[in-house]
């Protein structure tokens, strides 16, 4: 029974939840699987297995020990991970990268370069350091060089790496076909287990390795070897046969050559982590995702009146709130946020007079696994008019006294009258426009001054835009009072 229910209240944005879960846990698998500090995400993983335990079986101690230890755990991931972080994020920002196209037929070509520049440089015992860019960016872990962007060849490489050119002691990194620069300093390895008796060009490869998914090839100066270091381990080669056979199998993974293949290859590589990312998505989705049982919750929304044209208005007090029953799942209300919703009353085809508008389910938009139960009230009333243009006299409001020393001859208003728009109630009435009120006690000469015209609810200016006026105090000196004679 219950997998029937789960059958019917499967949706299709449930798929699409499970599908992008399941290509973030995927990436994160794949991305740690090689990672130094795997090790601890697995433990950190293992620590969060046991909570949820505690907490289901209500160990309240170890739940409690462990709640104090995940306070902290954002900051202890965001320092042990930090590289990895860094990468991730790179990564991320270079999905979207277009390659250059054309580049299919010239890989034999530029492998073929590399491994006879490689074997020349090893006969010669002359020290190289050779760095092939993956996806990831090298700038941050890049110091110094030169930018050359030149085409890869064999008389380039073998002339940078010539003992009497003045980058031949830092490494050169190429790019799609192309030599991007060169004499750049690498950042060193710091694993003394993996170092041992290497050189300083060995361990600056190893040090990119761990870094960056770049593969760094190494010619030793001392013995004449070729050493390949990827994915943060080196190995010396037993000859420059085997260098290309590595070099073949990078470039056929960077550039594969038809559209099926990569498809096919994608799905065959990696298996069991893409079982695994399906089967924790489809974990996480049933204990936080599943819409089990419908509850129900009331809101008290704003009523919002929209579409209502220019030329009309609504006289009297309107509704502004209206109660509304929802119905959903718990984790669907976990997510709503109550102030995106309102009641929305389209008041288009609104006539003229008093009229009573029903309340419907559509007003209110709602996420698709949340539906509307009720809607009170169910009708409200609202009274509509339109717009009459009408010229009407401004009322000019003052307020304080004059300063002692000077009386009020007259106030004078321009114009005396504006054009507004009224509903049909205020056709034919005695009313005013007034003035925002004019302040008296610092008017001690006749002045002139700007004043906004304030207008009722119902009234507004043709137009749209408040108007102003000029008012003109006139003032004159107060006479002296006459002595009285002695």
């Amino acid at each position: 029974m219950e997998i029937t229910t789960l059958v019917h209240s499967f949706r299709i944005q449930d798929f699409f939840d499970i599908l992008l879960i399941t290509f973030m846990i995927y990436g994160l698998l794949v991305w740690f699987r090689d990672a130094a500090s795997r090790f601890v995400l697995v433990g950190i993983g293992i620590l969060g297995i046991i909570y949820y335990l505690a907490r289901s079986f209500q160990l309240y101690l170890s739940a409690a020990v462990l709640q104090g230890f995940f306070a902290v755990i954002l900051l202890a991931m965001v320092i042990i991970f930090q590289e990895e972080f860094r990468r991730f994020f790179e990564r991320i920002a270079t999905w979207g990268r277009i390659r250059k196209s054309g580049r299919v037929s010239s890989l034999h070509e530029e492998v073929e370069i590399i491994v006879q520049s490689v074997a020349t440089l090893a006969r010669q015992h002359t020290g190289a350091l050779i760095v092939i860019q993956g996806d990831d960016p090298l700038d941050r872990h890049l110091a110094g060089g030169v930018p050359l962007d030149g085409v890869l060849s064999q008389p380039l490489l073998e002339s940078i790496f010539d003992p009497h050119s003045i980058g031949h002691d830092g490494a050169v990194v190429i790019d799609h076909g192309r030599v991007v620069s060169f004499g750049c300093h690498l950042p060193l390895s710091t694993n003394t287990d993996k170092i041992g008796n290497l050189g300083l060009r060995h361990t600056a490869a190893l040090g990119l390795s761990e870094r960056t998914d770049a593969t760094c090839i190494v010619v030793s100066e001392e013995r004449g070897t070729v050493s390949v270091a990827f994915g943060g381990r080196i190995d010396v080669l037993k000859s420059p046969t085997e260098l290309g056979m590595i070099l073949e199998r990078l470039y056929g993974k960077k550039m594969p050559k038809g559209r099926a293949g990569h498809l096919l290859g994608w799905f065959r590589r990696n298996p069991l982590e893409k079982a695994t990312a399906i089967l924790l998505a489809s974990l996480l989705w049933f204990a936080f995702g599943y819409q089990k049982d419908l509850v129900r919750r009331d809101f008290t929304l704003p009523i919002e009146y929209r579409n209502l044209s220019p030329q009309w208005v609504i006289e009297g007090t309107k509704v502004t709130e209206a109660k509304v029953t929802l119905s959903g799942p718990e984790q669907a209300f976990n997510l709503l946020n109550p102030a995106s919703l309102r009641v929305s009353v389209d008041l288009s085809s609104v006539r003229e007079g008093r009229q009573e508008i029903e309340l419907t389910n559509d007003m209110i938009k709602t996420p698709a696994n949340i539906s509307v139960v009720s809607v009170s009230p169910a009708r409200i009333v609202v009274s509509a008019s339109r717009l009459r243009a009408a010229v009407l006299p401004v009322d000019v409001r003052s307020e304080g006294n004059l300063p002692p020393g000077v009386a009020l001859q007259r106030i004078e208003v321009k114009p005396t009258h504006v054009s507004v728009l009224v509903p049909k109630r205020f056709v034919g009435t005695d009313l005013q426009i007034p003035t925002e009120p004019v302040d008296l006690r610092k008017v001690n000469a006749t002045t002139t001054l700007s004043a906004k015209l304030i207008t009722p609810p119902e009234v507004s200016f043709e137009g749209g835009k408040p108007l102003s006026v000029e008012v003109t105090i006139r003032v004159r000196p107060k006479a002296s009072a006459p002595k009285s004679a002695e």
